[in-house]
This record gives C-alpha cells, structure tokens and sequence, in this order.
C-alpha cells in the first residue's frame, strides 16, 4: 500500500564529535552526568554556579563534567555574561544536534516515524496510513524510512543517533473489533517481538512504550505541562489514552499501562453506559461520518483541515467535552491532581475550543469534595505519541530515569 510521506528539512549541522558510549564510567559519575543534562533540558541555559546550586554538587564537580559534557558535544557554551560582581559566568546549555532519536507510533491506523533532536524538534518523518495494522506491511515501511533518512544524514550525525523508541498500543491484537479488522487478520501481532523484528534491520537500541504513556511524555518533556507537579493526560486520536504524572514524573506503572483513560465508564448520547473510548474519540466522529455518507479520510489528511464537516465536528466536540468533563472529575477525585492536559490529533483550533468547554462543563458537574483542577491545552498535537516514543532513548541513556530509582523532571 503507498504511503503519505512528510519530509523536514536537514538542518545545517556543526562538526562534533562522536558521543562516548560512557561504558568506562563509573556509575555516580554517570549519575551526575545525567542530572545536569536533565536539569539543563528542563530548565534551560545556565552558569555552571547555579548547576552547582540546583545539584547539590561541588563547583569543582561541575566545572569537570560540564568540560567532559561539552568536550563530547552533549552541551554548548555560551556568550559569557557580565555580572556586577566577580569574573563573568558561561550559561551552557543542551546542543540539540548533540544527539538525535527515531520515534516510531505502530497504531490502530496508522504507523509514524519520525527523527527527533536533543529539543524535540522534528528533522524528517513517515507516515503510513492503513484500514488496520498488518506486521510485514508496517515493518516493510519502517525499514524504508530508515534507510531513506540515515541516507540524508551525514557521518557525524548517524553516529549521534542514540536507538529507537517504539509506542503502540499494548495488546493490539485485541482490537480487532474496534477497528473493523477480522479477528484472525491482527493474530501476528500476539506473538512478534517488536525489538527483535526491528532488530531484523537497524541495530540501534530499541525501546517500547504504551503509545499513550509516550504521548503524555512528550508533552511532559517538550510541550508545557512540566509545570505541574501532579496532572493526569488525555489524548485524543482514532481512540483515546492517557498518562499521569505523579512529583514530575510520567508514572509509566508496574506494567506499563498507568493512565489507560479510554477503558474508564462513560454514558453515550443514547444514554446507555459505555467506555470513555466510545464516547470521547476521533473514532466516534468518524462512524458518524460514514453514517452520513461522507468520506472520513478527511479526519486524517494532513495538513488536517476539518472545515469541510465542521456541523458534524461541532456537534462531536460538544459531547467529547462533557466526556471528559465527566472523566476529568472522576480521576481527580482517585488523585488530587493539579491539572487535567488534553490534546489530540485533531486541527488546532478545534483542540483550543475542546479544551475551552472541558473548563465551562467541569463547575457544572457535582464537584462537592473536591477541588476542581487547571485544565491546560496540550502543545505537541498529532505527533505526542511518535515524539514520547523518540524521548525515551534519549531518557533512558542520557537523562535521569524515575524507574532506576532517580527523581528527574521526566
């Protein structure tokens, strides 16, 4: 099946010099690498006198792995800035050339892949678009795209591609139904190794991640809901997940599934009990269009464009917002969360709007008890889950990792 290709443009990249593989370190010095990488992606730019300050660290300790740092491109010096007292300081801050990652999303319809920054920011990406997942069909397509963008990128840069992070559904092979596939045609999936089919191909680390957790991820790490100590996620697509961040942490659980929003109980227009997956997803507006008669292609079309069936999608928004009204106050009431972000695959403005009238329903509702929380847009958009997928390389590597027993921003 032909695919629908989104290309970026190859930046102009300085010379830098291939990352260590830290393989000769020891594992507190690997620690306090990592901790001042983490606090200089979260936080931005700064003098090594305050990392010393927000570490905790010895000045003197800064100063020799802020070198080692920048010495394997990890980091940039800037402009020295004057103070009113005592020699200038040096802000430094992540390169984000100094190391890339591929994120790939394996959906229900479909597969992503895309190459990330140090930042987030996007260099070149795939899409493939599909009734419903076959494994020699998406893994066909992931291999090409690889090849095709290491293909486009410099020697320096292939060495700086630090593995691949893979975000899909857990058991896929149970949604058949929901997809419309026969049962027997989403079977493969039950028995294949994601890193060992990719494997197959590439060998670069492979990470896997539940697509919803990696979409609240990457909002947590590249979009704006760092800000929130506690929140809970929900993202919008073909069908609907979520994560949670619990002490700025996305809290991925024991089995990797935390924040699996869509199963939770929700009410129907008919007013029969359902999923919150059934009454809050793309999927829903997607069956009425059919319903209709109109070609629903035009829901995953990019750039996406939705004027076309704005009454239908007005009226979807309308009931998604009292879902997840209804969802929001029910996970705040198991946590007292500060936050509800929401985000979607769905064009900007109707996002904004979605989110405007979460906020008008939720004081409608009985909220007796609690404390009704923020309800914040999310930033990434369609790209959340292919983006948290790239990240966790990135965080399992170089950053800090909340499940190696660290507290990180991550």
């Amino acid at each position: 099946m032909p695919y629908q290709e989104e290309k970026g443009k190859e930046p102009a990249m300085p010379k830098l010099r291939p990352y260590s593989s830290g393989a000769n370190q020891s594992e507190v010095r690997a620690h306090n690498e990592r901790l001042m990488l983490s606090v200089l992606h979260q936080d931005g730019a700064m003098p090594g006198s305050e990392m010393a300050r927000r570490t905790g660290l010895s000045p003197q300790t800064v100063s020799v792995i802020l070198r080692k740092l920048e010495h394997d491109g990890l980091i940039l010096r800037g402009a020295s800035q004057k103070g009113r007292v005592g020699k200038p300081s040096v802000p430094m801050d992540i390169n984000p050339e100094g190391l890339f990652s591929y994120g790939i999303k394996i959906g229900r319809r479909s597969t992503d892949l895309l190459l990330t920054d140090f930042r987030g920011t996007v260099h070149a990406q795939r899409r493939l678009r599909y009734p419903y997942p076959q494994p020699q069909e998406v893994f066909g397509f992931i291999e090409r795209s690889l090849s095709e963008i290491q293909a486009g990128l410099s020697p320096v840069h292939r060495l700086r591609v630090c593995g691949i992070g893979v975000a899909t559904p857990f058991n896929l092979w149970r949604w058949h139904e929901e997809v419309g596939a026969p049962k027997a045609s989403l079977e493969a999936w039950k028995e294949l190794d994601l890193v060992q089919e990719i494997g197959k191909f590439s060998d670069l680390h492979v990470f896997v991640i539940n697509d919803a957790t990696a979409a609240c991820r990457a909002e947590h790490m590249f979009g704006g809901s760092s800000i929130w100590r506690d929140c809970v996620y929900f993202f919008i697509a073909s069908f609907l997940g979520g994560g949670v961040v619990l002490n700025n942490s996305v809290y991925e659980g024991s089995q990797g599934n935390a924040g699996a929003l869509g199963p939770l109980p929700s009410r129907g227009t008919d007013g029969r009990e359902a999923r919150l997956l059934d009454t809050a997803s793309i999927r829903v507006l997607e069956r009425r269009l059919i319903q209709a008669d109109i070609d629903p292609t035009v829901l995953w079309q990019q750039p996406q464009d939705w004027s076309r069936i704005q009454d239908y999608a007005d009226r979807w928004l309308e009931d998604t917002a009292q879902a997840l009204a209804r969802a929001a106050l029910a996970t705040c009431a198991v946590i007292d969360f500060e936050a509800v972000v929401i985000d979607g695959a769905m064009p900007a403005d109707l996002r904004t709007r979605l989110v405007d009238r979460v906020r008008e329903e939720l004081p409608l509702l009985d909220t007796r008890g609690l404390i009704l929380p923020v309800v914040q847009e999310g930033r990434i958009g369609a790209n959340a889950s292919a983006l948290g997928a790239a990240a966790k390389p990135l965080i399992a590597q170089f950053l800090l990792d909340s499940h190696s027993g660290f507290s990180h921003p991550y």
